[in-house]
């Protein structure tokens, strides 16, 4: 078989996963912090630019930028210059998160995302829902082309004319009596 296939990435992927510690999983477990994350993702953004997105006070703000910093999910840049002249900490995002089993983080997950999918223009929003059969075996298909997707354009990095575009798969079985 061919090291370069998606099934080999997905293994390599699958390996490299880890347990958070303690003070990850804290780090993670936040709506606020987990939306800091991608807006730090492929631009560094200082306090104050996080604040601003975010709707926080820069001083909450910067709570959870230290947070993030602290536990390594964001590295902070080369000081730059601010809009008044002021010395300016840009921070971007490590990726780290993507390697971490976290446990159960379904509420901070679905209010980040319903905070950055409502704040978006109601026309570029798309939203599908549907229910489909599967057996075991095509549940853990689906899945792994799920996550074969998302790595094929989650390593696909910031490039000219290119937007950055949110994305959030949920799966779950519909009726508990069918399993």
């Amino acid at each position: 078989m061919n090291d370069d296939t998606p099934a080999a990435a997905a293994l390599a992927r699958a390996v490299e996963r880890r347990d958070a510690t303690d003070a990850e999983a804290k780090a993670l477990a936040s709506s606020i912090r987990i939306r800091i994350l991608r807006l730090c993702l492929d631009e560094g953004l200082s306090n104050r630019e996080i604040a601003e997105a975010t709707g926080l006070n820069p001083a909450t703000s910067l709570h959870h930028v230290r947070m993030l910093a602290d536990t390594g999910f964001l590295a902070a840049q080369e000081v730059r210059r601010g809009k008044r002249g002021s010395r300016e900490i840009p921070y971007l995002a490590t990726g780290k998160s993507w390697f971490l089993n976290t446990g159960d983080m379904t509420t901070e997950m679905l209010e980040a995302f319903t905070a950055e999918f409502t704040a978006a223009p109601y026309e570029e929003r798309t939203l599908g829902r549907m229910a489909a059969m599967l057996t075991e075996d095509e549940v853990e298909e689906f899945r792994s082309r799920i996550d074969e997707l998302f790595e094929e354009f989650r390593s696909r990095r910031k490039k000219p004319g290119a937007t950055q575009w949110g994305l959030f798969i949920a799966m779950h079985p519909s009726d508990p009596h069918d399993r």
